[in-house]
């Protein structure tokens, strides 16, 4: 990934973010969160999320070594903080030399290799006195072979002739599928969720394979942990369904795939204007779409963001932050993480000076400080301009704020003709000020990006 030089860095700009005061139905979490620092409704508005790899995040791969980062992250925006699974890895039917964070022991067990309770703890609250949220993720599909339940509670496992079984259709040898008919071990599930909200203060939970588990049961867990705190709930699965249940986001998996393709210049922006339309026919206003170029899914499996996105990685970055969704920030990103990192050993992020650390800084501020650029139903809807192969156009618009977002994907120049007069604004990435009209030619090198902002809308 190319080395991206900022002409607008301004750190720990968080608070300059702009809050609206309209009613909605997280209001009073808003509040409860106030003694934290936290405003949740401007989470959902405006929220910037980022998934930690504790093992992977340092030489040290614990809670205490990642806890460090956490005023970086601040100060870059970050809202969410993912952290992968926490729990003891089995160690029966194990792959790999250290196991799968998704191969579950114990639910209420913090894995040793990570520290302690109080390391937890602490690093929750640190990250709460810094005005952001922390989540779990969750794996409530499957244990490893050797998990507590296996010995307290064999009969909440699936089993075939009195064996478990591992999920079916799945190559995860490594771990055996719970039975979601068992009504004890449904309540044992809930419980333990719970316990991490009573006992530790966790925020939420990303909840891993969600459409593996029934829906009911999402329905009641998320109603019971409601009523112990605010909470904000990540579905890894893109079903509308999820968002009725009461999960506030979802990936936008779909999305995802075809960003690589336009990347590569194997999609083109009819492909984006059809994945649109499908998107406002089948999710409701409201549901908030996770947008990503990384996650450990597809570092580890499917290639480094430059693999998939090649020479188009900066710009699909700066897509990601403008489409509508929130945007995530994967482990190493800021740090332009170029290796795989293996999914059952240790390695480490070359963490170096950050390289893109200043980029990403600036494109959470446009995000927060663009309303155009918040969440549905509070951000502007996409309007495209089909003008010219491989260039993705679009300008979103929210009252007086309006955003101008040119992606050149191809290996020559392109100019883009205004097709409206936005007037005064500014070119967000060099902070020149600019005055544009219909007709007006902008040129974007090859493999380039331009965003402009407008405070002049009408």
């Amino acid at each position: 990934m190319k080395k991206y030089l900022s002409f607008l860095f301004a750190a720990f700009c968080l608070l300059m973010m702009v809050s609206c005061g309209d009613s909605s139905s997280y209001q009073h979490e808003a509040d409860d969160f106030s003694a934290k620092n936290v405003d949740m409704q401007q989470i959902l508005k405006s929220g910037v999320i980022y998934e930690v790899n504790i093992r992977q995040f340092s030489s040290e791969g614990t809670f205490n070594a990642f806890s460090s980062h956490l005023p970086r992250l601040a100060g870059m925006g970050v809202d969410i903080i993912w952290l992968m699974p926490i729990h003891p890895i089995g160690e029966k039917e194990r792959k790999g030399e250290l196991g799968s964070y998704y191969s579950v022991r114990d639910y209420k067990g913090v894995n040793p290799e990570f520290g302690t309770e109080d390391d937890l703890r602490r690093l929750i609250s640190k990250a709460h006195g810094l005005g952001m949220i922390v989540i779990l993720d969750w794996v409530p599909n499957h244990t490893s072979w050797d998990a507590v339940w296996t010995e307290t509670n064999p009969d909440f496992y699936v089993r075939q002739n009195g064996s478990f079984i591992i999920p079916p259709d799945t190559d995860w040898t490594d771990v055996i599928q719970l039975d979601y008919n068992n009504q004890e071990m449904r309540r044992a599930m809930k419980d333990a969720m719970m316990y991490w909200l009573e006992e530790f203060d966790i925020d939420g939970y990303r909840c891993d394979v969600a459409g593996f588990v029934p829906n009911d049961f999402w329905e009641d867990a998320i109603a019971e942990l409601r009523s112990v705190k605010p909470i904000f709930m990540l579905a890894e699965w893109e079903d509308p369904e999820h968002h009725d249940l009461g999960f506030d986001m979802s990936y936008a998996w779909e999305l995802h795939h075809i960003m690589n393709q336009l990347a590569q210049r194997e999609a083109s922006i009819s492909d984006l204007m059809q994945y649109m339309e499908r998107e406002r026919e089948r999710f409701p206003e409201d549901a908030i779409r996770m947008v990503f170029i990384d996650n450990h899914d597809e570092n580890s499996w499917n290639g480094t963001i430059e693999e998939r996105m090649g020479l188009n990685a900066d710009a699909m970055a700066v897509f990601s932050f403008t489409f509508p969704g929130m945007p995530l920030i994967y482990t190493g990103q800021e740090a332009a993480l170029d290796f795989r990192l293996p999914f059952f050993e240790k390695s480490e992020i070359p963490w170096g000076e950050y390289s893109l650390q200043e980029f990403y800084t600036d494109l959470i501020r446009l995000k927060k400080q663009n309303p155009a650029l918040w969440n549905q139903p509070h951000g502007g809807e996409v309007q495209f301009f089909n003008q010219v192969d491989h260039l993705i156009a679009f300008s979103r618009s929210a009252g007086e704020n309006e955003v101008l977002v040119l992606l050149n994907l191809d290996e020559n120049p392109v100019q883009f003709v205004l097709q409206n007069s936005p007037g005064s604004g500014v070119n967000w990435f060099s902070g020149e000020e600019v005055q544009m009209s219909e007709g007006d030619a902008v040129e974007i090198s090859s493999n380039e990006f331009r965003v402009f902002t407008f405070n002049n809308h009408k």
